[in-house]
């Protein structure tokens, strides 16, 4: 799959559209693209365009939108993940990138009993996120919140601001919990998911049960103790799995 460029919805005016200056410079100096060659742009709310290119400078690179398509590379259900902050901000990106790659709709960073720096650079993260997305072959950019507490992302589960909302925790008790596999197994299939992940430490015995009794389904990953993005990264290939 061709990797494609990313422009912005302004970009286009009718048929036209022109690249952003470091898309541009992408194009000519990295890929050495030509007029009359072919890319396709993706807009990062839905929109994919297969482009022809008509002039191409570093200054300026103009082409001609030859045909458009809506939702490509994009699941049919949405899922929120929350993941609490790591202590170390390069495993939190990777969870971006690879959130972009597995179909994540948002990300929401969580603060959490075990969680409470913000160690995430906005602009960086936004630019890790564009860059999965053109690489994934989706169209729509994930939405990346501003970091919110553990009881925020509780109270829509409360509220029913999902058909179905997991707590990925390991805890020991009789009859055990089911597996996320089996979790998502059960039931209608929902159009709005969210799955929640803890930091290093997990979540709390009082975030488990709080989440518990706002409607959410905790669930195992397995018997084997995960890295934090490691979890987050299996649970979300589990819904991909399952509703793909």
């Amino acid at each position: 799959m061709q990797t494609a460029f990313f422009a912005p919805p302004s970009a286009v005016h009718g048929r036209r559209l022109v690249l952003p200056s470091a898309e541009a410079r992408h194009a000519t100096r990295a890929l050495r693209h030509g007029p009359g060659d072919e890319i396709f742009v993706v807009d990062g709310e839905g929109t994919r365009h297969r482009v022809r290119l008509d002039r191409v400078g570093e200054d300026k690179t103009v082409g001609t939108v030859l045909d458009t398509q809506h939702g490509t590379g994009e699941p049919s259900y949405e899922l929120t993940v929350g993941l609490g902050l790591l202590k170390k901000r390069s495993r939190f990106e990777t969870v971006l990138e690879k959130a972009v790659e597995l179909g994540v709709s948002r990300l929401v960073p969580l603060r959490t009993r075990y969680a409470e720096a913000d160690i995430l650079k906005r602009e960086r993260s936004k630019r890790i996120l564009r860059a999965a997305l053109k690489q994934s072959g989706r169209s729509r950019l994930p939405r990346l919140d501003a970091p919110a507490s553990f009881e925020d992302l509780v109270d829509e589960v409360r509220e029913d601001a999902f058909d179905r909302a997991f707590v990925a925790h390991r805890r020991r008790r009789e009859p055990p919990d089911p597996s996320l596999a089996d979790a998502l197994d059960e039931g209608d299939r929902p159009q709005r998911l969210a799955v929640l992940v803890g930091p290093e430490g997990g979540f709390s015995d009082n975030e488990v049960e709080a989440a518990e009794r706002a409607g959410a389904t905790v669930a195992t990953l397995g018997p084997r103790r995960l890295r934090a993005e490691t979890a987050a990264m299996a649970a979300t290939t589990a819904v991909m799995f399952a509703f793909s």
